[in-house]
């Protein structure tokens, strides 16, 4: 995806935990930060507390949708990306994206990678890989509006 392209739709999910959400539910209200990682990935793992702190410090000016995306027969098994997600605190909805519908729509290669859309649905930032955090936060609170 390329900056300032619009949010695609959360379709052609096998199955949603933590419930489902839609594109029209993100979009209008505030900013959405969607994240991908897989089970197998041990660097999305090491970063997802700090996807859960933007969850929770932010939880009333930022949306945060997890998607699933398999790298191989393992990452299938939706047992085992629940049992990850208790053990991980992923509390936001997870897209379960074993057909690579989602991951196609957004042309995404990486995991951990991570899309910041702001209210209006469009995108501000992209990032991908275990590092720069700092520079997320940094774009998390600019489209958030909030000086550091």
């Amino acid at each position: 995806m390329k900056l300032r392209e619009p949010l695609p739709e959360l379709v052609g999910a096998t199955t949603w935990i933590n419930g489902e959400v839609t594109r029209g539910e993100l979009i209008g209200e505030k900013p959405t930060l969607i994240h991908f990682w897989a089970i197998s990935c041990g660097m999305c793992k090491k970063a997802m507390p700090n996807v859960n702190e933007f969850r929770d410090k932010y939880k009333d000016k930022l949306n945060v949708i997890a998607v699933h995306m398999p790298r191989s027969e393992k990452d299938l098994d939706l047992e085992e990306i629940n049992k990850v997600a208790e053990e991980h605190d992923i509390r936001q909805p997870i897209f379960i994206d074993n057909n690579h519908t989602l991951t196609n729509a957004f042309e995404n290669q990486y995991v951990p990678s991570y899309y910041l859309f702001d209210d209006e649905g469009k995108l501000r930032h992209f990032q991908a890989g275990s590092g720069g955090m700092n520079m997320l936060t940094k774009r998390v609170n600019r489209v958030l509006g909030i000086n550091e």
